[in-house]
């Protein structure tokens, strides 16, 4: 059997100045996060994070577990668009994920957060995202979140 091997691409930061509740519902309880802005950079590319539309769309489950369902939009240094989605899990302790919901800063080393990125460009140059697997690790600071993504090789 062989390792799973991956590569470094980008770290991303994405700005997360509002969350509106919804409350509970059939699946749980549900939260829109609008993302604002932000930036990314790795060794092949760097650019920002379009404002609108993009956002997150954030289950909390009754198991203590948050499923994100994020779609937004990259645009590199060199003009090109990239859209971004991706499902995540992000779950611990519950006294740590009632200090993030709270908004504080908390050690990434106390709690689960990992997320499944998928890319689609027209971008020659980029072309190369579309037929790629990646993954992500990530924690939550007060102004939002950060990721680091990896493709798999």
């Amino acid at each position: 059997m062989a390792d799973v091997q991956s590569e470094y691409v980008f770290t991303a930061r994405f700005d997360v100045p509002e969350i509106r509740d919804l409350g509970a519902g059939p699946f749980g309880t549900r939260r829109i996060a609008t993302v604002t802005g932000g930036s990314f950079e790795g060794p092949e590319m760097k650019g920002t994070a379009l404002a609108a539309p993009g956002g997150d769309w954030l289950t909390f489950t009754a198991d203590g577990a948050t499923h994100l369902d994020v779609r937004l939009t990259l645009k590199t240094d060199d003009d090109a668009l990239i859209y971004m989605t991706y499902g995540g899990r992000r779950h611990g302790p519950p006294e740590v994920m009632q200090r993030l919901a709270a908004g504080e800063d908390v050690d990434p080393s106390l709690y689960y957060f990992r997320i499944a990125p998928r890319f689609e460009t027209g971008a020659e140059k980029y072309g190369w995202m579309n037929r790629t697997v990646f993954i992500g690790t990530g924690h939550r600071t007060p102004g939002g979140p950060v990721y680091h993504v990896h493709r798999i090789l």
